[in-house]
């Protein structure tokens, strides 16, 4: 395994900013994610909430965070779904760790958390993303007009969803 999991911190925020700072380019216009420690702050007190989760990608070798994986808008009782965000930094771009990450996550999501489904959103052009959801098992549903707002405009967002076929036998 060259990746792990682990929940975001206070004491990531150099770290995590200084990376998202020299990753800009790949992130847009696919992701906003915090550049400052105002915005760094916000994401932390979201990610403390009891329907979001923040994990932070860490390179086994060197503890480095090289990524983000994000489970937003959880939802409990007959619903047990989440949406899910994420976004790699630039220089780790292109050697796995995403797909470990999403395999692991994926895995922690629906054993540890006991969640039934999972969606990802993805603007139709990020080929990239698109590769990763297909590789780690999601199927396409459709595509949401207009879904989300992201740099400056309403982008529309191919839905995939993965779910957990053992908890699908549930009453």
């Amino acid at each position: 395994m060259t990746v792990y999991l682990r929940t975001v911190a206070a004491a990531d925020e150099k770290e995590f900013l200084a990376l998202m700072r020299i990753s800009q380019n790949l992130h847009t216009p696919w992701i906003n994610p915090p550049l400052d420690k105002r915005s760094f702050e916000l994401y932390l007190d979201r990610a403390s909430r009891l329907d979001h989760d923040g994990i932070l990608i860490c390179e086994k070798h060197s503890r480095n965070i090289v990524g983000v994986i994000n489970i937003n808008n959880i939802v409990r009782g007959s619903f047990l779904s989440a949406s899910l965000g994420y976004y790699i930094g630039q220089p780790y771009l292109g050697k796995g760790y995403m797909q470990t990450a999403m395999q692991q996550l994926i895995d922690y999501a629906f054993n540890t958390q006991g969640l039934h489904r999972l969606e990802a959103n993805i603007q139709p052009e990020n080929t990239r993303s698109l590769n990763l959801v297909k590789r780690t098992g999601f199927v396409y549903e459709g595509l949401s007009k207009n879904y989300l707002y992201l740099s400056g405009q309403w982008r529309d967002h191919e839905r995939w969803a993965i779910y957990d076929q053992r908890t699908s036998l549930l009453p």
